[in-house]
């Protein structure tokens, strides 16, 4: 008798390669096989009796009145009374309503016989765009000025132009011109000297970076840098 892992071992079958494969219909026997490839269904009675057309009941009555309704005789001959006759008369408007006016009015002969006046002309022409110098300017043939003006002191004074400060300096312009002596100068050991980068020691090399200096350590504060170093006197005022 084969053990469970001999069992779990084995291969799993291939259903498609028997033919003897069971249909999900679950059938005893093969189904033949036809040369007609369509399928016949057949319906069980159930399904006939489900396929069929809803019956309407026969206990139904019809209620529901036709579109067309019959006017009876007693309606054709009837006669209107004085109030039905009253509320079938349309709406009068209020007291004081006024139709619309049409968009476009009927002219009448005088206004379009109508001459404008001088003046009228004078208010239909369009506005032009007047500079604000020309308008600031006085056109001596049109108005003749006959007062002689004369501007204050205080008017000439705002009237006269900024005045540049005693020490003013103007910009210096972009390209410098270098002096010959300039050009030809040598630069002596000491500039050299200073002009070097400052030489450090990396931290693998032995460089100390909180080391502090001998000079550093017998220096002597200023009496500005004591004054910079004291606390301002509002947060002192607590204390």
């Amino acid at each position: 008798m084969p053990t469970r892992m001999e069992e779990l071992a084995q291969p799993k079958p291939n259903l498609l390669k028997f033919p003897d494969r069971r249909s999900v219909y679950w059938l005893d026997d093969l189904p033949t096989r036809s040369k007609n490839t369509n399928t016949v269904f057949d319906l069980t009675p159930r399904l006939e009796q489900l396929a069929q057309s809803k019956q309407s009941n026969r206990f139904l009555e019809e209620s529901r009145r036709s579109p067309e309704w019959m006017v009876s005789t007693a309606a054709l001959k009837a006669c209107p009374s004085e109030r039905v006759c009253s509320l079938a008369l349309p709406r009068v408007p209020a007291d004081g309503w006024q139709p619309d006016r049409p968009l476009l009015a009927t002219l009448s002969v005088a206004v379009k016989t109508a001459k404008p006046s001088p003046r009228i002309c004078q208010l239909a022409q369009p506005k032009r765009a007047i500079n604000l110098l020309t308008q600031c300017r006085v056109d001596s043939s049109t108005h003749a000025i006959s007062i002689p003006i004369t501007p204050s002191s205080r008017i000439l004074q705002l009237a006269s132009s900024k005045q540049v400060h005693a020490q003013h300096t103007l910009a210096r312009p972009v390209s410098w011109p270098v002096p010959d002596c300039v050009l030809k100068a040598v630069a002596s050991e000491r500039l050299q000297k200073l002009a070097r980068p400052k030489t450090r020691q990396a931290l693998f090399e032995g460089y100390d970076p909180y080391r502090v200096s001998p000079a550093a350590r017998a220096a002597t504060a200023s009496p500005r840098l004591l004054e910079l170093s004291l606390p301002l006197p509002r947060k002192c005022k607590g204390q």
